[in-house]
């Protein structure tokens, strides 16, 4: 059995999941603003469980839920939830994103999600099917739909896709009347491209505030921005 993933509150079992802890998880859970003091919070396809943890380690929520659909994954994130100083507070559902949105009539204060997606494109030869395989198994059409049904009025939604797709996924989001109240654009280093979006989004249309982060200023050199952000998680920070 492979050693957990030790943060400062709380440690991670990930021997049973395919999405293993990355920094886009990490910097999603630091980053989602509790702000609006959020009493219920979920977390879509949580596979380790590590966002809704952060979540539980920073705010006051009541109720923390997160649903998984593969079975591995679920009772993996069941297991990091009961060894944590909150397990009172968290749940979580062996569910996929639409059967969840169909059963549960609660409206959430806050949703987050790190959807999957390929990090490098995959071709066959045929355009259109790589595109769909990119997405498979959350495409981001059913994800803003269950976000559109399970979100408060006032809700906040956040979560973190490749810049590549923020256009696209902005489109999509504005016919469920989802629009972006906070964009943060982030690099690995600072002469690097931008290669995530972390975006923030909510009912009401206002200006977004857009900014950027860079990881590291070299190889193992965090930005003070990104220490500031993560330090209460990372042992090292």
């Amino acid at each position: 059995m492979s050693k957990p993933f030790k943060f400062k509150e709380f440690e991670i079992h990930q021997d049973q999941c395919a999405m293993k802890i990355g920094t886009d998880g990490v910097l999603l859970g630091a980053w989602t603003s509790i702000e609006h003091h959020p009493t219920t919070i979920l977390d879509i396809g949580a596979g380790t469980g590590i966002i809704a943890l952060m979540l539980a380690q920073r705010s006051d929520a009541d109720t923390i839920d997160a649903i998984e659909i593969d079975e591995d994954a679920y009772e993996q994130c069941v297991d990091n939830f009961e060894a944590s100083s909150w397990a009172d507070r968290l749940f979580c559902y062996h569910a996929g994103l639409d059967e969840f949105a169909k059963e549960i009539e609660d409206k959430y204060d806050l949703l987050i999600s790190n959807p999957p997606f390929y990090s490098e494109m995959v071709s066959s030869g045929n355009e259109s099917r790589d595109m769909a395989r990119q997405r498979a198994s959350l495409p981001f059409t059913e994800l803003l739909e269950g976000v559109s049904k399970l979100l408060s009025d006032t809700g906040r939604f956040s979560t973190i896709i490749p810049y590549k797709d923020e256009k696209e996924f902005l489109s999509l989001a504005a016919p469920h009347h989802l629009f972006p109240a906070r964009i943060t654009h982030v690099q690995g280093t600072p002469d690097a491209q931008i290669k995530r979006s972390l975006i923030e989004m909510q009912f009401k249309k206002t200006e977004t505030a857009i900014d950027s982060l860079i990881i590291e200023v070299e190889r193992h050199r965090y930005t003070e921005d990104y220490i500031t952000l993560t330090k209460d998680f990372y042992l090292k920070m």
